[in-house]
């Protein structure tokens, strides 16, 4: 009959370490999932409250690691060194002492008399590196500095300029070896894992779990920041890109209607007074908002003043129909969006026709879109003139380059024109809830 199979001390303790530092990474894992944890590792200047629901929220689950170890002598969940000092070195000394205390006061029952005081001075030491050392050397803090300790530590000396990647993989191997002294000398009154006697390089392999299990959460933690870092350059650089191309439009749109005004100055100069009155009604309104985003109710209104300035051109030969539905106007629709399609109609269907013109505004919701249409009557266009308009036209092509940039790839204007019948210039905005307005 084959014994069954019992593990080494060796292989006990290295089942632990690797238990343990999976047991780290999950739970660094897990508290950087929640909204609040997260906002307090991003943001350096935390108040008091923030501190302690970061000790807390570190300190709670760290707690029920010791008492599994009491209760169950399950060793791998017990971070008594790490949890503190990691909490120290992130929140500050005060975040890390109020974990060392959590951790520290369940081993009284079992009369390890020097749990309490070893746990409160390692947040204490984490939170004393902390005020010590530039904060993103923290943030970069890596076990791989072993690799080239040596090179570094020489380079300090020499230079006598400190290195605080040395310094930070240095600490928790310092307080590791304290507690392996005062463990191997007092093993009842304080808990450590216990290498097999003389063997050095077991001593090693605990020291060197011990620096994981600080530098794993802090890598996890850091690219959490990183993450939402580079979430807000996109959103700044996404208000940057939309001023950018509506500040383009505007210009376009102004020259128009001051050439407008220019020729009418001399023929008509009361009707170039009024156009100069709904100019400076409808600049006000642009200048008045900052806003990127509006309803298609405010964006109608907008194009209303616009049109009564074509109105004044054309008289009453230019004729506006509008097929609005309800349900549309309180949809979010980038501005300055209809003004350039209308003006397109007139530019190029209208502007050229002999007698009147007709141009239609129709929205409709339609299978999660908001569809968007401007047609006219006019003259209509060729292929070669539709692909001038789109894409040599500063507004059409700013218009798309603007859907393309909130929306994507797919989002933009669709235009089909029949030579003698008009232009359809068409958009589908996608159904979205009220999106964050991004202002300049």
């Amino acid at each position: 009959m084959q014994e069954p199979t019992i593990l080494s001390p060796e292989q006990i303790l290295l089942t632990t370490l690797v238990v343990k530092l999976a047991v780290t990474a999950a739970l660094a894992t897990m508290l950087v999932r929640f909204r609040t944890f997260r906002h307090i590792l991003i943001f350096e200047r935390r108040d008091w409250p923030d501190r302690l629901i970061f000790a807390l929220s570190l300190g709670i689950p760290l707690t029920a690691g010791v008492v599994s170890r009491l209760l169950l002598h399950y060793d791998a969940a017990d971070l008594t060194l790490e949890g503190p000092f990691l909490a120290g070195l992130v929140a500050g000394p005060y975040a890390g002492a109020t974990v060392g205390m959590m951790v520290g006061l369940p081993p009284l029952a079992n009369a390890e008399w020097g749990a309490l005081p070893f746990a409160v001075g390692c947040g204490f030491a984490g939170g004393g590196l902390r005020e010590l050392c530039p904060k993103e050397a923290i943030w970069h803090f890596s076990p791989f500095v072993f690799s080239s300790l040596l090179r570094r530590a020489w380079k300090m000396i020499r230079s006598l300029d400190v290195d605080w990647q040395v310094v930070l993989l240095l600490a928790p191997v310092a307080l590791e070896l304290l507690r392996q002294g005062v463990g191997s000398r007092w093993s009842q009154r304080l808990f450590h894992p216990d290498p097999p006697p003389g063997s050095f390089w077991m001593l090693l392999v605990v020291l060197l779990a011990t620096v994981l299990a600080v530098a794993t959460p802090i890598k996890i933690w850091n690219n959490a920041r990183i993450e939402h870092r580079l979430q807000e350059q996109e959103k700044l650089l996404l208000a940057a890109k939309v001023e950018a191309l509506a500040n383009q439009i505007n210009p376009h749109f102004l020259f128009n209607t001051l050439a407008s005004i220019s020729s009418l100055i001399r023929t008509q100069p009361d009707t170039a007074r009024m156009l100069i009155a709904k100019l400076s009604g409808l600049l006000r309104r642009l200048m008045r908002s900052s806003d990127h985003f509006v309803t298609l109710r405010e964006e109608l209104e907008s194009v209303d003043e616009y049109l009564d300035i074509e109105m004044v051109r054309f008289g009453p030969q230019l004729v506006v129909e509008k097929q609005i539905s309800a349900a549309t106007l309180d949809v979010i629709v980038p501005s300055m969006l209809l003004q350039p399609l209308v003006e397109n109609s007139i530019k190029h269907g209208l502007s050229r026709k002999v007698g009147g013109g007709r141009i239609i505004i129709r929205t409709a919701f339609e299978r999660g879109h908001t569809r968007i249409e401007v047609r006219d009557d006019g003259l209509g266009m060729t292929e070669e003139g539709l692909m001038r308009a789109s894409r040599g036209g500063i507004g059409l092509s700013n218009v798309n380059e603007r859907l393309r940039t909130i929306y994507g790839a797919h989002c933009s204007v669709t235009l089909t024109s029949v030579e003698g019948q008009g232009t359809l210039a068409s958009v589908e905005i996608p159904d979205m809830t009220v999106p964050e307005r991004v202002t300049a």
